[in-house]
């Protein structure tokens, strides 16, 4: 064989790997948790641009998804550095970026709010979300104290 034809073999070799390692990088990027939701958080189109960089993680096995146990709570002081306020719409939430809009949704009742994540928490095991009193009143899980619900991400 002469060198031109060796020469020829060679980028094509080296152009096949070229294209090998790019659809390989594509099919990781389709598999992360932000493209294929696969903690089972559903995003609308602005929430998955606002949340892109910050991975969601469910607390609980990735079967148990967007549903969990919510608490409410009362502090004094959130860990953004608000004060906090019962009759407020907020909550607390492990991961999630401070500011994320985020919709909870009663499972027994139905009932829905929408929350602004302004804290980290909650702390006891299996709770995915921590709401103020006011978010927890318009759930209707106040006597209660806990509800199962389900999360979606909202912006």
């Amino acid at each position: 064989m002469t060198s031109a034809h060796l020469d020829v073999k060679f980028w094509t070799a080296a152009r096949l790997a070229f294209v090998a390692l790019a659809a390989a990088t594509l099919a990781a990027c389709a598999s992360s948790s932000v493209a294929s939701n696969k903690y089972g958080f559903r995003q609308t189109s602005v929430a998955k641009a606002h949340v892109a960089k910050h991975r969601l993680v469910a607390h609980g096995t990735p079967a148990d998804g967007n549903y969990g146990v919510a608490s409410f709570y009362d502090d004094t002081e959130t860990a953004n550095g608000e004060k906090f306020d019962p009759q407020a719409l907020t909550a607390a939430h492990r991961s999630l970026p401070f500011g994320t809009m985020l919709k909870v949704t009663n499972l027994e009742t139905g009932r829905s709010v929408t929350v602004r994540i302004n804290d980290r928490g909650p702390f006891k095991q299996g709770r995915v979300v921590d709401l103020s009193p006011s978010a927890a009143e318009k759930l209707g899980m106040v006597e209660q104290g806990l509800a199962k619900v389900r999360l979606d991400v909202v912006h």
